[in-house]
């Protein structure tokens, strides 16, 4: 007989708690050790101007829903604009990246597996404090692009075109 388990829900942090990310904010709404790294859903505002370049995930798919404002992604060969209820899918091993359409973005993010939720911790502060957008004021420092570049491709396999 084959016994079945089960994981108990337990949230990553207590509701509420946001995380400064490249002039925006996140809040994990489903964390990838409770779900046994199947998958992690954030929940992430973005100023335009903070988008990342063409890269290519080698372990993970991304889902976007957007909430407000309007985006447009890239993937392989495709151009689609989105607006508000509306998903795409990113998925592994084809290049993709960003637009932020509108002053702002906000946008739930489902990764699968959920390891990469990782990279946004990593790269993140907790907020002190209401979370808030505040749009770039210039590029960041180039040592800290170079560190989040290395750290993306040795750490967590994704590749920049």
């Amino acid at each position: 007989m084959t016994q079945l388990t089960t994981t108990t829900p337990a949230p990553v942090s207590p509701a509420g708690t946001y995380y400064n990310y490249h002039g925006g904010f996140f809040q994990v709404l489903i964390a990838s050790a409770t779900t046994q790294h199947n998958f992690s859903l954030i929940d992430i505002s973005l100023p335009k101007g903070v988008e990342p370049p063409s890269h290519t995930h080698t372990r993970e798919d991304e889902t976007f829903y957007l909430l407000e404002g309007e985006m447009t992604f890239y993937i392989g060969e495709q151009c689609i604009t989105a607006r508000p209820g509306e998903a795409v899918f990113a998925p592994r091993m084809v290049p993709h990246h960003f637009k932020i359409m509108t002053a702002s973005a906000t946008f739930l993010t489902l990764i699968t597996p959920g390891t990469f939720l990782d990279y946004f911790l990593e790269f993140s502060t907790p907020c002190d404090g209401v979370p808030r957008i505040i749009p770039p004021q210039g590029p960041p420092p180039a040592a800290h692009l170079e560190n989040i570049t290395r750290q993306l491709t040795q750490k967590y396999g994704v590749l920049f075109q």
